[in-house]
């Protein structure tokens, strides 16, 4: 399935957009890291229209796994990275704003303003807010 409008259904129709590794179902891209919160940030997306992480097909997982080994090599050769944060956002309150899956890869620095924030700080914080 393709969606015109979708943004990952046609990943060439964004020049910044660079498609670093594929295989037979999916694909790993990166935009230029002044584009990103982080540099050395990406994403890996089905090539086929799946609307979220628990619409992808086996062969997708199987896919994705093969590029997240390989975007994790590709990094650490060129990032002195710290650790990483990987995760799927799912529907708008899970924070997926494309309807297209996604899976963010984003390498992570001692030294950046995040540092040691990784998803389950923002929840703790939003936790704590409610409960003043």
């Amino acid at each position: 399935m393709y969606e015109k409008e979708c943004p990952y259904c046609n990943l060439l129709a964004d020049p910044e957009q660079q498609i670093i590794f594929e295989n037979a179902t999916c694909a790993y891209i990166q935009k230029p890291s002044e584009q990103t919160v982080l540099v050395g940030s990406g994403l890996i997306v089905p090539k086929r229209h799946a609307v979220d992480v628990f619409s992808l097909t086996a062969q997708e997982w199987i896919d994705t796994q093969e590029l997240l080994m390989k975007a994790k090599a590709y990094l650490e050769e060129r990032y002195g990275h710290d650790g990483y944060s990987v995760g799927w956002n799912t529907g708008k309150t899970g924070g997926q704003s494309i309807s297209h899956a996604h899976l963010h890869v984003i390498p992570r620095f001692a030294d950046e303003p995040y540092a040691g924030k990784g998803i389950r700080h923002w929840i703790k914080q939003e936790a704590n807010h409610r409960r003043v």
